[in-house]
């Protein structure tokens, strides 16, 4: 068998980048095609409706459903602000008598003569969308957003939290494996996309949050410091939401794990350069994952790759071990026997041929590795 089809990670020097952004909902688009813009840049606009407030009117004033609107201040669909009163009494005698004031400023949406309440919306908030990356606008989808393109250096990691950041490239440590330390988070990184070499701990990544660099990329960390630094297990869903002051991205796995050298090397080519990064990571189907994107050429390149893959494996090709007793190892396939093979869990499954960056060669089934597309 010539070649198999197994999951890739792409690190390329200089590909064409299309990156879809839409609303969640319908809005306004700002952007025509063929405008360029940058990542800061809103390219649509929208109004998330405001959360809605439900005050039992009738209750409060003690009075029939069917009554209460004679005592409203308010009719629907009319603004109000927090705390002006809302509804009040009018008794005989002034010691007995009742406001209610409205929790929130908002719009009287709803009032209800069956249950006696009043709904009250908050106000809309508006969401702008942004670019996300400089390039060039090659699509609108009506109402809901655009196609931005742009031909950049692309590097996939193996997982991230955290979301869309923007930031120059900031080369902190001087070999890939060499540990990203709380001493080399300095001001000079606020603001930066700060790159290590095996490992990030808990304590650097802290450290990048105080003075308030854009995120942290690094070959691994422990696990026990991601959830100490979130304050809960990361399970099957998508990350990319978490509130941490900070993107983390790993490029290789958990643990002390040396950053691949070609993907070092490639970030150190574009040190200083403006980068779009993003920690959504979804290893389930429809496999997402964190990224950085750095708009332009690096210095020893020139044409970009189209992304044309085909996720196809042959011999002769770099790939990176997922699996232990070489977890995280780089190498190249050598073999590709088409026959099944008993291994140790005595399954029989397909395997490869593999000569690692030691020069040690293994033997591991094709389901244990991913393509590092190059």
């Amino acid at each position: 068998m010539a070649h198999v089809f197994t999951p890739g990670l792409k690190v390329i020097p200089c590909m064409i980048v299309n990156k879809r952004r839409l609303l969640p909902i319908p809005g306004e688009v700002v952007v025509k095609v063929g405008d360029m813009v940058k990542a800061s840049d809103i390219v649509a606009k929208t109004e998330l409706p405001g959360r809605v407030h439900s005050i039992n009117i009738a209750n409060r004033l003690g009075v029939e459903p069917k009554e209460m609107r004679q005592f409203l201040l308010k009719k629907e669909g009319e603004k109000i602000n927090a705390n002006e009163p809302l509804a009040e009494n009018k008794p005989f005698i002034p010691f007995f008598k009742t406001t209610v004031p409205s929790p929130v400023t908002g719009t009287i949406e709803t009032v209800s003569d069956v249950t006696g309440q009043v709904l009250l919306r908050e106000p809309p908030k508006v969401l702008n969308l942004l670019a996300y990356i400089d390039g060039k606008v090659i699509e609108v989808q009506d109402k809901f957003g655009v196609t931005v393109e742009t031909e950049a250096t692309f590097i996939q990691g193996i997982f991230g939290v955290g979301g869309e950041a923007t930031g120059e490239i900031f080369i902190a440590v001087q070999a890939p494996d060499e540990e990203l330390l709380p001493e080399h988070i300095t001001d000079a990184c606020k603001g930066k996309i700060v790159i290590g070499g095996n490992h990030a701990g808990l304590d650097a990544i802290r450290k990048a949050i105080k003075v308030g660099a854009a995120a942290v990329v690094a070959g691994g960390m422990h696990d026990k410091d991601l959830r100490e630094l979130l304050g809960y297990d990361i399970g099957v869903a998508v990350t990319g939401t978490e509130k941490i002051g900070t993107t983390v991205v790993v490029t290789e796995g958990f643990s002390m794990i040396p950053m691949a050298k070609h993907t070092f090397h490639l970030l150190k080519s574009r040190n200083g350069e403006k980068a779009s990064i993003s920690g959504a990571t979804q290893i389930r189907a429809g496999v997402m994952r964190p990224e950085i994107i750095i708009p332009g050429y690096p210095p020893d390149v020139k044409t970009a790759k189209k992304d044309d893959s085909v996720g196809s494996i042959s011999i002769g090709d770099p790939i990176r071990i997922i699996r232990e007793p070489h977890f995280g190892q780089i190498g190249k396939v050598t073999a590709l026997p088409p026959e099944l093979v008993k291994i140790a869990t005595e399954s029989h499954v397909r395997i490869m041929e593999v000569t690692l960056a030691t020069g040690e060669k293994v033997t591991i089934p094709r389901s244990n590795i991913e393509r590092l597309e190059s």
